[in-house]
């Protein structure tokens, strides 16, 4: 009989590619959509691209924010994907208005895997839950071991709702009696090709790139990964038994959103003129932050350089990354292909 996995939040980036990648695994996959009625043929069209047969997905409704669902959607699965999480391109006022979803949604997913007998749940977290420690050397290089400060204050919303829902997770199974097996995956900055015009924030930013919105880029440098890349090490890590207790950090490399620019116009050179020409002074991007809520996301990056270390990915797993232009030009072609830029 074939296992049955439970992907949350299918109509996201890496929800989309992880789906893709179990069926090509050989599993059946059920995923959860705030609105079956609206995204499940959406969902089963974005995951056909990916050149796979997506006629047999279940889709099936269940709210971060709700208790409504949950039960139903564990019901009869043996695996959990749990990739759902706000990701919002302008970061909101309130910490609150992330972390009640992120946290809530990880709690409502783990507690309904445990009751329906789930075996084992991968977390989708982020290098935001690892990258903001205090008190931390120039030049760190960042591990599995390392965990985000929420107590900084010069951190968004988002940072702080995906380290505290990941912390949460990890406490649930620490008290709760019969929880599933815990994996975690921290992707990067996720690049690669779009399965549709449903565009993730972090290909938002070159869609703006692209159309020529930021003439300047801010001084900022992120680790990348590759969507096929996140999707293969959460399929990799639902079954390997080494995997069960650990973090993952999913990078490879790293790029400037000036350098980003660079590789959408090297792979679209029609976009040459759009795309960032310069970078701007730090002094700068705090003044426009002031008006353009798009830039507040940046800030804490300005002028930094951080590391992570992907050894664990690759040794336990086995996994070999795609290097961070490939993921970029990917990105680039599937907006082009979509007609988005």
């Amino acid at each position: 009989m074939t296992d049955t996995v439970l992907v949350t939040g299918a109509t996201g980036f890496i929800a989309k590619h992880c789906i893709a990648e179990l069926l090509r695994n050989g599993y059946r996959v059920r995923g959860t959509v705030r609105d079956p009625v609206r995204s499940a043929e959406n969902v089963k069209r974005a995951v056909a691209r990916a050149g796979v047969e997506a006629s047999g997905i279940e889709i099936v409704a269940a709210d971060l924010l709700k208790d409504e669902g949950w039960a139903a959607a564990a019901q009869g699965c043996r695996y959990m994907l749990h990739v759902a999480s706000p990701f919002p391109i302008t970061q909101p006022n309130s910490r609150e208005e992330l972390i009640a979803p992120a946290r809530g949604g990880a709690l409502r997913a783990l507690t309904a895997a445990t009751k329906a007998g789930i075996e084992r749940v991968v977390l989708t977290s982020s290098t935001v839950a690892v990258m903001y420690g205090s008190g931390l050397p120039h030049g760190h290089i960042y591990t599995e071991s390392d965990w985000t400060d929420t107590s900084r204050t010069d951190i968004t919303p988002y940072i702080a709702s995906k380290t505290l829902a990941e912390k949460a997770t990890w406490d649930y199974v620490a008290k709760t009696q019969n929880a599933p097996e815990l994996v975690v995956v921290n992707p990067g900055f996720v690049q690669g090709p779009a399965l549709d015009p449903d565009l993730s924030t972090s290909l938002e930013v070159l869609q703006l790139m692209g159309k020529g919105a930021y003439p300047a880029a801010p001084r900022v440098e992120f680790p990348v990964v590759d969507v096929r890349d996140v999707a293969a090490i959460h399929v990799k890590a639902m079954t390997h038994p080494a995997a069960a207790g650990e973090r993952f950090l999913a990078t490879e490399g790293s790029a400037s959103l000036f350098g980003i620019g660079r590789c959408i116009a090297d792979e679209l050179p029609d976009l040459k003129g759009k795309v960032p020409k310069f970078e701007m002074p730090d002094l700068m991007v705090r003044a426009l932050a002031v008006f353009d809520k798009r830039l507040r996301s940046v800030l804490p990056e300005l002028g930094v350089v951080r590391r992570c270390d992907n050894t664990k990915a690759r040794t336990v797993l086995g996994h070999t990354f795609r290097p961070p232009e490939e993921a970029i030009a990917a990105a680039a072609r599937s907006l082009r292909k979509l007609k988005v830029i």
